[in-house]
């Protein structure tokens, strides 16, 4: 069974972002990049499944410009197979991640695609919903457990106040959170072998997508400052100040 994992490159989590002087967007000149967070539990739990054996391949997707293959680098080095990279000159939507990624899973023909549940630059969680939908698969979103059995996969995923587990025949797509494991670092000699390992390269013209912009992005704000808090003498100036003043009780 080969598994498809979507990798994003994004500015690294520890980075302080900056909002341009013009709010056109934010600052990405001399600053740190680094693997999606949530794409970095894909990435793991793929290899966990091909090292217990119920996968032979793992495949990573990265879509955007040149300086993408590091980030399908990275995950060679934490051990998948070989990657592919689809060159795309801007920012890319959603939409078009996804019949990008529709036009490589009819090539590759995957039964498992791994995604990230969201990506820490947009946060719109939209891609997996829209990529399962253009191939017809079913999908489980944030996931925190998963389990592959006889051609079905089993997710335990997140939802408000618990946790709901399904039962879905393969393929499928699975969007994966934060809790479903520990990623591995990769190690130096593993690095080195990353290089040696085969990167496909493909432009959106080739796969037959137009990725031209849907939408404009009109400005960015940075989030407000949050004010300092109120310390209270005792439990029932608390209560009075939430019942009063905040109102939530």
């Amino acid at each position: 069974m080969k598994v498809l994992v979507t990798v994003k490159r994004v500015i690294d989590y520890n980075v302080q972002i900056r909002v341009k002087a013009d709010g056109s967007g934010v600052e990405t000149d001399n600053v740190k990049m680094s693997m999606n967070p949530p794409d970095e539990n894909a990435v793991e739990e793929a290899l966990r499944i091909k090292e217990s054996g119920k996968a032979d391949e793992v495949l990573i997707v990265s879509i955007g410009e040149e300086k993408a293959q590091e980030t399908i680098r990275t995950g060679l080095a934490m051990g998948a197979d070989r990657g592919i990279h689809v060159k795309v000159s801007h920012d890319i939507e959603p939409l078009s991640v996804a019949k990008i990624l529709e036009k490589i899973v009819e090539k590759e023909q995957p039964k498992l695609i791994l995604m990230g549940k969201q990506a820490i630059d947009d946060d719109s969680n939209q891609t997996g919903q829209m990529l399962s939908a253009k191939l017809g698969w079913s999908q489980g979103t944030f996931a925190s457990k998963i389990e592959l059995e006889n051609d079905a996969a089993i997710i335990t995923r997140e939802i408000d106040e618990g946790l709901e587990t399904i039962k879905t025949p393969l393929p499928v797509v699975v969007t994966c959170d934060l809790r479903l494991n520990e990623p591995r670092y990769a190690s130096l000699p593993n690095i080195m072998k990353a290089k040696k390992k085969p990167i496909d390269t493909f432009d959106s013209e080739e796969l037959g997508v137009d990725v031209t912009p849907r939408m404009k992005q009109l400005k960015v704000t940075e989030s407000p400052n949050r004010e300092k808090g109120i310390l209270v003498k005792d439990v029932a100036e608390l209560v009075q100040k939430l019942k009063h003043e905040a109102k939530v009780i």
